[in-house]
């Protein structure tokens, strides 16, 4: 008898899946909610910070700064074996290519019920789609570098 708990994710999108009494591990997997071409909105967790490892394929983290219903973005092409950590009361989203997953670390139940969403106007949406795009980008002049 083993006791190694073995858990693998393949199912589309946000998964939970080791929830306990004080953290839970969940895994995003690529999703069309999280194309930077359908990103429409960006959220926030009051209680809990938020870790997000890339597993694999490529993604950006988005972070902004609302003031005024007005979001100012921070964009960061994630790499791979390491840690990105979004603190409580940070407004932010992921943006993902097909290939994507992500594993997530956060204060057990956030997916419940600590989340509020701010909607994106169209016009902030093409500024964070432009800001999106050109981290991708950059990463793929970056490895023609290489």
């Amino acid at each position: 008898m083993s006791s190694i708990e073995t858990y693998k994710i393949k199912e589309k999108g946000y998964q939970p899946f080791l929830i306990r009494e004080e953290w839970q591990i969940a895994q995003l997997n690529y999703t069309e909610e999280q194309d930077i071409e359908n990103i429409n909105k960006i959220d926030i967790h009051f209680e809990t910070d938020e870790a997000f490892v890339l597993l694999s394929g490529k993604a950006v983290l988005i972070t902004a700064i609302l003031e005024d219903k007005k979001p100012t973005f921070s964009v960061k092409l994630m790499e791979y074996n390491t840690t990105y950590n979004i603190p409580k009361n940070v407004w932010h989203n992921i943006a993902m290519k097909t290939d994507c997953k992500v594993l997530i670390v956060e204060k057990s139940n956030t997916h419940i019920g600590d989340f509020e969403f701010f909607y994106l106007n169209k016009e902030q949406i093409s500024n964070l789609k432009e800001k999106v795009i050109q981290a991708f980008d950059d990463d793929l002049l970056i490895g023609e570098e290489n």
